[in-house]
């Protein structure tokens, strides 16, 4: 059965869904009731849950007791305007590469940057595998160039830029939000929309990238799949799934 693995950092993302109900009396802050909470596996879980609702065998290598790592937003319930974010972490040490599977169809980095996975790790991982797909929060480098694609948003495009080769650059799917994405010179439009929240919507383009990939070897292809889900996830609030 073929199989992708992934491999990065997990989270929990926790939503909390308030009702602003009156301002703080003695500072300009609004007093929040809260209405109800959702719960999910974030970041690298969130790449793998997504895989495994396109019915694929997904293997994840994680940080250890990721659960205990947490993502609090606070949202108005009403507008989905989020107030502020809370995160809680207890960091332990790398992600643990000896049960990697050098086996697999397809080997996904989620690296958020966390500290969890280095530099050398990621070159190490591209170096063993033929078809790793990386999307990274760090400053791209030569550690990056044996990687098969590179998913990166504008905000991790330009702050790379200035640091690009051109072996890189051909690597390199640039995600725009609602003006698509960018590979080699090449525009992929996206559908105009009213977004409701962004909030795991790089996850589910990757988890999209690579399972239509695995089914088609067609990057082109994969990129308008991806463009489709990622899509589909920001017309609705919280992370959702593909």
């Amino acid at each position: 059965m073929p199989q992708i693995e992934v491999i990065g950092e997990s989270c929990q993302d926790v939503f909390v869904y308030c009702e602003a109900v009156r301002l703080a009396p003695d500072l300009p802050v609004p007093v929040l009731e809260e209405i109800h909470t959702e719960t999910n596996p974030g970041m690298a879980a969130n790449v793998a849950r997504n895989i495994q609702s396109r019915s694929i065998s997904t293997e994840l290598i994680t940080n250890n007791n990721w659960e205990s790592f947490i993502k609090t937003r606070y949202v108005h319930d009403k507008s989905n305007h989020m107030f502020f974010r809370v995160d809680t972490s207890n960091k332990t040490e790398r992600i643990n590469l000896s049960n990697l599977k050098l086996d697999s169809d397809i080997i996904v980095i989620a690296d958020y940057n966390k500290g969890f996975l280095t530099e050398s790790d990621i070159e190490y991982i591209c170096s063993s595998h033929s078809l790793v797909f990386l999307d990274t929060k760090k400053i791209l480098g030569s550690w990056a160039e044996n990687a098969k694609y590179i998913k990166i948003n504008d905000y991790e495009f330009n702050n790379s830029k200035n640091f690009l080769t051109d072996k890189l650059v051909s690597k390199i799917i640039h995600t725009r939000g609602a003006e698509g994405s960018d590979f080699l010179g090449k525009n992929f439009p996206v559908e105009r929309f009213e977004i409701r929240d962004t909030s795991g919507a790089g996850d589910s383009f990757m988890a999209a990238l690579v399972t239509e990939f695995l089914i088609s070897s067609d990057i082109e292809k994969s990129i308008n799949a991806a463009n489709a889900a990622a899509s589909k996830v920001v017309r609705t609030r919280g992370v959702g799934i593909i």
